[in-house]
């Protein structure tokens, strides 16, 4: 069984239970607004992580279910905090909610989100008993609150800095190590292990191998960003251009760029969103082409990824040997390797 047969296979045990904690009760439009990117369904990558982990380590599926289900929700309400901030256009392939309610009805359903998370994590805790429950907690928390500072330093530089000459690559592995490095991969994992009461050791493996596994990935990502098939990808292109987002991609050409074009870089930077043009971004667009920075981020990702890999073998006799092993570290490695 490979990463997306384990997914689907789990997909409406958590998708029903995220249901149990949301339902649809008055006020009516209130409660359907909560559940709109709920009921869009994401990828489920990350809950897909947390179980596959935990069975690898020996947890029983049914004790799993619950702080799966709390992953998935927390991303849904993420997003919806997220989106509005970034003034998306896009989500799963439709309009972002802060577009189709208003920016203030986006922030109460995200709030409304964030409390069943919390919920969920609770009744998790108290089924697991103190001791475990409460390292799943802590892991959970700490993994949020790293999450928020990570879009704060993010939000911080789109909104307030604007201007790439105070930007660098180590800001940019900055954000990216607790967006996703943590949030979407060895968070997860390390969660699902926890679960199975895996020892801190194990806990730090997790990490080890995350970390590149995850920067691999959102390097993919901001890549998609640009070339993938809207359809496909759920969002539009060019968003990170169009937001004033920091990627590898934009850093590596201002960094070759003349003089000139990093005048007129600094110009379109300097400007919010909205005020952002059609021209403006296709010759950003251009400059990026004619340094070939696309092909860059590419070849970081390619090295990021091999480096996850060669972690995997390092560790892989280390993992238990069973059903669930192979899938989780095809899973890992697909998250290096993915298209969409």
């Amino acid at each position: 069984m490979n990463f997306k047969e384990y997914i689907e296979l789990h997909r409406n045990e958590v998708y029903s239970k995220i249901c149990e904690y949301v339902k649809i009760k008055d006020p009516v439009e209130h409660y359907k607004m909560v559940r709109d990117y709920i009921d869009r369904q994401g990828s489920y990558r990350r809950p897909g992580l947390l179980m596959l982990s935990g069975e690898v380590f020996g947890a029983n599926k049914e004790d799993l279910i619950t702080p799966a289900a709390a992953m998935q929700l927390s991303e849904d309400w993420i997003l919806v905090h997220d989106d509005a901030e970034d003034d998306s256009e896009l989500r799963r392939g439709k309009p972002a909610l802060h577009r189709m309610y208003g920016i203030e009805q986006a922030i109460n359903v995200g709030d409304a989100g964030h409390a069943a998370m919390w919920r969920m994590v609770k009744d998790h805790l108290l089924s697991a008993g103190t001791e475990k429950g409460n390292r799943f907690y802590e892991k959970f928390y700490d993994m949020i609150e790293y999450t928020v500072e990570g879009q704060y330093i993010d939000t911080n530089f789109f909104v307030n800095v604007r201007d790439l000459k105070k930007a660098s690559e180590d800001l940019y592995f900055r954000i990216v190590e607790s967006k996703t490095c943590y949030y979407s991969v060895y968070g997860p994992l390390q969660l699902g292990a926890i679960v199975a009461n895996a020892d801190q050791k194990t806990i730090g493996m997790l990490k080890d191998i995350g970390v590149p596994a995850g920067r691999a990935f959102q390097i993919i990502d901001d890549v998609l960003d640009m070339t993938a098939d809207e359809k496909l990808f759920g969002k539009k292109n060019y968003g990170d251009l169009y937001e004033g987002k920091l990627t590898l991609i934009i850093l590596n050409t201002y960094k070759k760029a003349t003089e000139a074009e990093k005048t007129r870089i600094d110009k379109i930077y300097k400007k919010r969103r909205k005020e952002r043009t059609d021209e403006e971004v296709n010759f950003l667009i251009e400059v990026i082409d004619k340094y070939d920075s696309i092909e860059y981020a590419k070849s970081r990702a390619k090295a990021y990824g091999e480096e996850a890999k060669g972690i995997i073998e390092k560790y892989k006799n280390a993992l238990p040997n069973n059903e669930y092993t192979e899938a989780m570290l095809s899973a890992v490695e697909e998250l290096y390797m993915r298209k969409k």
